[in-house]
């Protein structure tokens, strides 16, 4: 499946994506963004895409925090991001941890595919964008084009998922906004 050229729809990983991973991260002032993430997500919706943040929080499954707590950081996230009163066009906080049964954690499709029913979207107008297997791996189950970023914890070259898929790997989301905005 190839990048679709100016998708109408981005679903984002944060951890390791749009800030850097700071494992089981519930304080707000802990939020550390990646250089120009703001300004590229800012030109994308001006471009006319939609913004969907997607994210695994493992931390409330474990009861280290609590879902207040991510949603704390996601308000945190969206004032640095730029994002203004509307924030992102939609979130799921997946709270399960592994060995939990898995509703909307990541590789699970679910939270793509009824946002792809809710929007009327078609999957190949649209894009996840994260760090690891479990986003590439939930790209592919709801049938919507992926691509990695190196900028986690760990190298998606090293994830057989993402090689054999041959998933598109970008350096960070700046490269990846080069490949499908041009800019």
């Amino acid at each position: 499946m190839h990048l679709p050229t100016r998708p109408r729809a981005l679903f984002l990983d944060r951890d390791g994506t749009l800030i850097v991973d700071k494992v089981y991260l519930s304080d707000p002032d802990g939020v550390e963004l990646y250089p120009n993430v703001g300004d590229i997500l800012r030109r994308a919706r001006a471009a006319g895409a939609l913004l969907f943040l997607f994210t695994n929080q493992s931390g409330i499954g474990r009861g280290y925090y609590t879902h207040a707590d991510a949603e704390a950081v996601n308000r945190r996230l969206v004032s640095l991001l730029g994002l203004g009163e509307r924030g992102f066009d939609g979130v799921c906080i997946a709270p399960e941890a592994p060995g939990q049964p898995a509703v909307y954690r990541k590789p699970s499709p679910r939270y793509i595919l009824e946002t792809l029913a809710e929007r009327g979207l078609r999957p190949e107008d649209c894009l996840m964008v994260g760090d690891s297997a479990a986003d590439v791996g939930a790209a592919q189950a709801a049938g919507i084009p992926c691509a990695a970023l190196r900028t986690g914890k760990v190298d998606p070259l090293t994830v057989p998922s993402v090689t054999a898929s041959r998933v598109p790997v970008f350096e960070d989301l700046s490269a990846l906004a080069g490949a499908v905005f041009d800019f």
